[in-house]
């Protein structure tokens, strides 16, 4: 449920109480989007978490990135969808969709160009370097096995994480697996934030473009950044979000409702007559 802003008490007062309560902000309707970044401002990181499947989200990426590039205020676009060690560093403003591809080394069947595309180009035309944040695939398998990844989460906090390994997979993930990748959540949350940390100027603020889940201020990349390192969440979330959600997020960015869709029938289809143990 939205909390409707008391008219008695000055917009100031009343984002310092929200705050103070431990949860989100949520965006009034008459409040144009960007410009809602300013009462987050300054920061030295600004998480910024999406649907992967909601064009919406990516919509208000990009338009973020305009506003703070606008301003000077951008250091750097450091992107889930590109894995670690690959960047636009060098490239013109004029660069080409297929050489911004190829710095980033994009995988466009894992996540489509036509979809997070506009987002990368509005950074490159804005003169603003481009990072690859994710676990780069071929340390993948080393992840999978790598206990000393758990101590980088308290216990309980991994367990969460093994937790929504289990519901992302639809409980479909055969139990033995669901340990190895928890830890390659954690090792992508690692990764992201050491890139997101290597970027940050003064006086700017670094954009960390992932899925909501890796963004979490009590789970996610926020937990690895340096202590030092002034962190604002943003939550972009299809329809009315659960208190829960408000909680992970400074600011909560709700969008219209998407159409029904049964996220786990593709995987049941796939891993059908294998059940989970």
């Amino acid at each position: 449920m939205r909390r409707p802003q008391p008219p008695f008490l000055p917009a100031v007062l009343f984002a310092l109480l929200l705050s103070l309560s431990g949860c989100a902000l949520v965006r009034p309707a008459s409040t144009p989007w960007p410009g809602a970044l300013q009462s987050l401002l300054p920061a030295d990181v600004l998480l910024l978490g999406e649907r992967h499947d909601a064009p919406e989200h990516q919509r208000l990426q990009r338009e973020a990135i305009e506003w703070l590039a606008g301003q000077g205020r951008l250091a750097a676009l450091v992107m889930e969808m590109a894995e670690q060690g690959h960047g636009t560093e060098g490239l013109p403003r004029d660069a080409s969709e297929a050489a911004v591809q190829a710095a980033l080394a994009w995988n466009d069947g894992a996540w489509p160009w036509r979809q997070y595309g506009p987002v990368a180009m509005a950074a490159v035309r804005a003169g603003v370097p481009v990072l690859g944040g994710n676990l780069p695939r071929r340390e993948l398998r080393t992840a999978l096995s790598d206990g000393t990844l758990e101590a980088l989460l308290p216990a309980a906090d991994m367990e969460r994480q093994r937790q929504a390994v289990r519901e992302g997979h639809c409980g479909l993930l055969p139990e033995a697996r669901v340990p190895g990748m928890a830890r390659v959540q954690v090792a992508r949350d690692q990764r992201m934030a050491q890139t997101a940390a290597g970027a940050r100027r003064p006086g700017q603020v670094v954009l960390l473009v992932a899925g909501a889940a890796h963004v979490k201020r009590s789970l996610g990349v926020p937990v690895h950044l340096p202590g030092d390192l002034k962190k604002k969440v943003v939550i972009t979330h299809a329809g009315t979000a659960e208190e829960a959600i408000k909680k992970e997020a400074d600011w909560l960015q709700e969008t219209p409702e998407l159409p029904p869709d049964d996220a786990c029938a593709p995987l049941r289809q796939r891993w059908q007559g294998t059940p989970a143990r």
